[in-house]
């Protein structure tokens, strides 16, 4: 108890008790002020921690912050750079080797023509339209062999890959005819379509139909099965499963195999226009030039023929990484 002369009367008499409880009450109050304003200092402390870690963590963010952009905008810019000087050293270094053979004459001058000459005689070919008009006849029967090859190649690789015993039974033949070379087959195809453009097609759709069903069947044996295990145990149809598993898996083999039949069949309409009665076409353009010892039209027209499967081959690629970007995941 306090009076109001500010004495602290813990016992008023001593006959009641002893002067101990009175110093037990100043040690408490002097204990308690001693940890109120402990408490009030770390807490001091605390804040004024705090507020110092904050503003050394802006000064850092607004230091480091302006470095950083820079540093994307260059890895983008050398990423691009890198991109561009690997995608033109090819080319460079082709034609380099060309001017070297021939201005040293590693090679008969009479059979090797300049580079320089040879790319502006089929620029010259590509502006009068007689370029043009041969490259656009191959590329329609490119078109035409491999449009042929993917609609049955595909649905058939799918049939036989779904059921291994029939793949198996019928894999000697179509290993057989796919290690035939194709030109071999030129004879039997025109004894069947003559000479016409039919003859050139059917025999490049033939050589790409074997690609392709040979990659799309070993695609769907080669699924996932634990994909197609967890799509059964949920209740999944045969048809469901097929549609949203097994289909999606074998893409990316049969982009492989989508790649190769094209480039095959480049190079079987090329050889048949060569040999097949022809009269138009970079392989009738090619085996002309050579015969009329026309150089320069002869190496134009096979870098055109080269730019050609190359440039599907890129495209293939292309559309692999839109359609099939998650591949290997």
């Amino acid at each position: 108890m306090q009076l109001g002369d500010g004495t602290h009367t813990c016992c008023l008499d001593a006959s009641v008790g002893s002067a101990r409880p009175h110093q037990n009450c100043k040690k408490l109050e002097a204990l308690s002020q001693d940890v109120r304003s402990s408490s009030r200092l770390a807490c001091l402390l605390l804040n004024r921690t705090c507020n110092k870690l904050t503003d050394f963590g802006d000064v850092q963010m607004s230091t480091l912050a302006p470095p950083i952009r820079p540093a994307l905008g260059s890895d983008i810019g050398h990423k691009r750079i890198r991109r561009t000087v690997q995608f033109v050293l090819g080319p460079v270094l082709l034609i380099a080797i060309w001017w070297v053979a021939y201005a040293g004459t590693l090679v008969d001058p009479h059979l090797l023509p300049s580079p320089f000459a040879t790319l502006a005689d089929t620029w010259a070919n590509i502006v009068s339209g007689a370029m043009t008009r041969d490259f656009l006849q191959t590329l329609l029967r490119v078109m035409y062999a491999f449009a042929i090859a993917t609609s049955f190649g595909v649905p058939i690789g799918i049939v036989l890959g779904a059921n291994e015993s029939v793949y198996r039974s019928v894999e000697f033949i179509i290993d057989f005819f796919r290690s035939t070379p194709a030109t071999a087959m030129f004879p039997l195809f025109l004894l069947l379509f003559g000479l016409g453009d039919f003859s050139k097609i059917s025999v490049a759709a033939f050589a790409a139909w074997l690609v392709i069903v040979f990659n799309v069947a070993y695609g769907v044996m080669n699924a996932r099965q634990t994909r197609i295990l967890a799509a059964r145990s949920m209740g999944a149809s045969p048809l469901r499963i097929f549609k949203d598993v097994i289909f999606f898996e074998t893409l990316p083999q049969t982009f492989v195999g989508l790649r190769t039949a094209v480039s095959i069949a480049l190079v079987v309409i090329i050889v048949a226009e060569m040999f097949i009665g022809a009269v138009d076409g970079l392989g009738h353009r090619i085996i002309d030039a050579q015969i009329s010892y026309q150089l320069t039209d002869m190496y134009g027209s096979i870098l055109i023929a080269g730019a050609m499967g190359y440039g599907a081959n890129l495209l293939f690629l292309v559309i692999e990484k839109l359609f099939v970007h998650w591949s290997g995941r």
